[in-house]
């Protein structure tokens, strides 16, 4: 890599991987102060690796209707990044997400905290039957 791909790259970025639901907080600059904005969606794609031109896009569906945005993924606007579940895909990209609905998009990707919850109820079941 050239010295001036090396310049400001993150160090403290979690691992996305698509189909994870993540949680971008981003600064948006205003006229006197500088605002932190949250945007929460399904990670779509990764493109052109991790280097300093490296983007993510994350989709989420706002009043019924479907918005994307694209980051740059060492952007000095993007304050952090919070995975808040781990999505099964398998594919890179997911594009096809585009035309689903959001019932279909969940039941699509499993991702480990529905399972989690699964085994919980579970116990909670086997334990209330071997009370009685």
């Amino acid at each position: 890599m050239n010295l001036y791909q090396l310049g400001d790259l993150k160090k403290n970025l979690p691992e996305m991987r698509p189909g994870d639901t993540v949680r971008v907080y981003e600064r948006v600059p205003e006229e006197k102060r500088k605002k932190s904005q949250v945007f929460e969606g399904i990670l779509i794609s990764r493109k052109h690796g991790k280097g300093i031109n490296a983007t993510f896009t994350v989709r989420a569906t706002l009043g019924g209707v479907g918005v994307e945005k694209t980051y740059p993924l060492h952007s000095p606007l993007i304050e952090k990044i919070e995975i808040i579940k781990k999505g099964k895909a398998r594919r890179a990209k997911l594009y096809y997400l585009r035309e689903k609905s959001e019932r279909k998009i969940r039941k699509k990707l499993r991702s480990k905290m529905v399972e989690k919850t699964k085994n919980l109820k579970e116990e909670t079941k086997s334990g209330n039957k071997e009370e009685k």
